[in-house]
């Protein structure tokens, strides 16, 4: 008999191993699988939202490519993060036509146990274990402490925060990405004012997140009195990174700006002295001219709480596979 192989299997089954874990955005779903809880996230696979119809298939479509490489076997447990505020057992995602019923989920993938969280919630339980490798920060590093907060863009625009315990790391989840978006001056202010003649009212996911990039596009243009064709947020990255189109170039100056003022704006109502962290898919897409950008100067551009921000760290989380570790500490903190 081999005592180490019964005690690790001992161990596994104590912990309910093995676990999927799922991070599901407006554009993709991510899922990852752990049959060590010491050993990390592993055979990830990313798959385009658009071409499942719903969570269940998505996560069987998974499970099914992964079978030959685990020898058939099922997760007991599973938490999966969501692009969308969680509240009762259904769920429907605010950036896509998926939906879902928690109960249902958990009895169609055969689970002991099925978390669902939101998705900068898991994202937050991440932020303390992540490594200098996994961020590239403005000047020094975030030192994992007190309040810890974290903003977005991807398809939408998350935010969420991690507060430090004596029980350890709590995530406090909300919907941050849907409050009222402020202007820092005239131009920000006529910008708003153009947007706000089609969308009654205008969030900083509005124009901070891939969905918003088009919207601000146009809005951009609007106050300077050109004429531009419809771009999507692809499109206007891959032009501001090329370098030969002006509009583009101010629209992206506009959303680090902004992104800036709403960061501090975060940052400010959390108390999140420990650091506040950019997450997201479109940010590292903008490489050294995100760095480059007003987003630190106006992150910090709060009149008499200057200082407060000052000293606050930000950093640029550019481990894309976050929340799903985020997700698999969620299950940890749940057994415990």
């Amino acid at each position: 008999m081999n005592s180490a192989a019964d005690s690790t299997q001992a161990a596994a089954a104590a912990a309910g191993l093995p676990w999927l874990v799922a991070d599901v955005g407006g554009t993709n779903a991510r899922f990852g699988w752990i049959a060590d809880a010491a050993g990390g996230v592993d055979h990830v696979r990313k798959l385009p939202v658009a071409a499942h119809a719903g969570l269940g298939e998505a996560a069987q479509a998974y499970l099914a490519e992964l079978a030959p490489l685990i020898g058939g076997a099922a997760p007991h447990k599973a938490a999966i993060a969501v692009a969308t505020a969680i509240r009762g057992d259904h769920v429907h995602l605010t950036n896509s036509d998926w939906s879902f019923s928690r109960a249902a989920l958990a009895q169609r993938l055969k689970l002991d146990s099925l978390l669902v969280l939101n998705d900068f919630e898991a994202l937050a339980l991440s932020l303390p274990r992540l490594k200098a490798s996994q961020l590239r920060a403005h000047g020094a590093l975030p030192q994992p402490a007190g309040m810890l907060a974290a903003v977005g863009p991807g398809t939408g625009l998350g935010v969420g925060g991690v507060l430090q315990t004596a029980h350890g790391w709590v995530a406090v989840a909300g919907e941050g990405g849907h409050a009222t978006l402020a202007a820092a001056d005239d131009f920000e202010a006529q910008l708003l004012a153009a947007v706000r003649a089609e969308h009654k009212h205008v969030s900083a996911e509005r124009l901070l997140s891939g969905i918003g990039l088009p919207t601000l596009h146009a809005g951009v243009a609007s106050v300077l009195g050109q004429r531009t064709e419809t771009l999507d947020a692809r499109a206007i990255v891959e032009r501001f990174n090329a370098g030969g189109d002006a509009l583009c170039r101010r629209t992206i100056d506009v959303f680090c700006a902004m992104l800036g003022g709403f960061a501090g704006n975060v940052a400010l109502t959390l108390g999140a002295r420990g650091g506040l962290y950019i997450a997201g898919g479109i940010v590292p897409r903008l490489g050294d001219a995100f760095f480059a950008s007003a987003f630190r100067q106006r992150f910090e551009d709060k009149g008499r709480f200057s200082d407060y921000l000052r000293a606050i760290p930000t950093a640029l989380v550019t481990d894309t596979l976050a929340a799903l570790a985020g997700a698999a500490h969620a299950i940890e903190q749940h057994a415990r």
